[in-house]
């Protein structure tokens, strides 16, 4: 069988996201089939600039055939358009998007939302046009971008969508609707994101199911190693993924430092993730920056709790790893998806308040110093 996987961009420095799905789902595959990435040059979500060069190479016995980006993104006059269609909220605090303004909005405004979101890559569509006939199957990640929308009109019916949509409202433009009822199959992250989807698209005619994604989990988990590496002394709270506004990052630190503040506890933040915005320069709080898999497991082993403040995701595996590594999880309740895996792991608490955070990592606290009265 070939498969041909299409993902707004790839790369083995890129961790987390949906490029990190597309990418461990197209490695475990690759041991089966005939795999083949199709993506852009870029690195950087944020302006879609090129990269890394383009044409043919091989990344853990994948092939990849990268596509260069026509334009970089603009990143104020996208912030514009954004707020133009979706609400001024849009721009100044991410999720508040207005879905009926989203909704109202004409197919000529939207396409011109997709083309500004980018990466356009004229020249990947071109080859999905010219060959995609010599795949059996196209997996597209990823809905909202340009590559997957475009690319998988051009595949037609051999396309298969892993739309890893948010609840984000954006799903409402008038685009994006027939495009869940165009592809051969979906495959959905969790039954939130399904009935999502199923609501906005009536598209539950369409086969797919909610599949899983393995993680590669290493043989030892040494929270010793971890701590030894970094010196870190004391209980701690662990994050892992992008630190940026978009995953609630500010309201994370804000909340925490208050909570040490408020209780005097010596509990840390641990942050592991590339950063894109300024980190609180304060004792309770360490930034580690990237690090490897094997520094992600062993902080996970070594963490009291993990935390997930963004209320846009439609997986986040970052929670499902802390689950495997048998540590609770802290997320935020305004996240359907994030609630739904707590719900049935039983392994987490969820707030959509400064209390209930206060008195959710308070409990964790006291669970881990094995407070009975807990």
């Amino acid at each position: 069988m070939r498969l041909a996987f299409v993902v707004q961009r790839y790369g083995l420095d890129i961790a987390g996201g949906a490029e990190y799905h597309g990418r461990l789902i197209a490695e475990h595959l690759s041991r089966h089939a005939e795999v083949e990435v199709l993506t852009s040059c870029a690195r950087d979500y944020v302006t879609w600039a090129n990269h890394y060069p383009p044409g043919e190479t091989t990344e853990n016995d994948v092939r990849v055939r990268r596509f260069p980006v026509d334009a970089p993104r603009d990143p104020e006059r996208f912030a514009r358009l954004t707020a133009r269609l979706f609400g001024e909220a849009a721009r100044v605090e991410p999720g508040r998007v207005d879905a009926a303004a989203a909704a109202r909005a004409s197919e000529a405004d939207a396409l011109l939302w997709l083309d500004e979101q980018g990466p356009r890559s004229p020249a990947l569509v071109r080859h999905l046009e010219a060959q995609g006939f010599r795949h059996d199957f196209v997996i597209f990640f990823s809905y909202r971008y340009w590559t997957t929308f475009h690319g998988l009109r051009a595949a037609a019916r051999r396309a298969i969508l892993v739309p890893t949509a948010e609840d984000d409202g954006v799903y409402h433009l008038p685009i994006f609707p027939p495009l869940f009822r165009a592809p051969r199959a979906l495959v959905y992250n969790s039954p939130e994101e399904r009935a999502m989807i199923h609501h906005v698209a009536g598209n539950a005619s369409v086969p797919g199911d909610v599949v899983g994604v393995g993680s590669e989990v290493p043989q030892v988990l040494d929270s010793g190693a971890f701590l030894r590496r970094t010196g870190i002394e004391g209980p701690f709270l662990l994050y892992v993924g992008r630190v940026d506004l978009n995953k609630g990052c500010p309201s994370l630190f804000d909340f925490f430092l208050r909570y040490r503040k408020e209780t005097r506890s010596l509990l840390r933040l641990v942050l592991i993730g590339q950063s894109l915005l300024d980190v609180p320069s304060d004792p309770g709080i360490i930034s580690l920056g990237f690090r490897s898999d094997q520094d992600k497991w062993d902080a996970l082993a070594a963490c009291m709790a993990f935390v997930m403040p963004s209320r846009l995701e439609s997986l986040c595996m970052a929670v499902l790893e802390a689950f495997r590594a048998e540590r609770p999880v802290l997320v935020n309740a305004k996240c359907e998806v994030l609630r739904g895996h707590c719900k049935r792991a039983q392994a987490g608490l969820y707030y959509a308040t400064y209390d209930e955070f206060r008195e959710s990592l308070a409990l964790l606290e006291r669970l881990a110093r094995g407070d009975r009265a807990a």
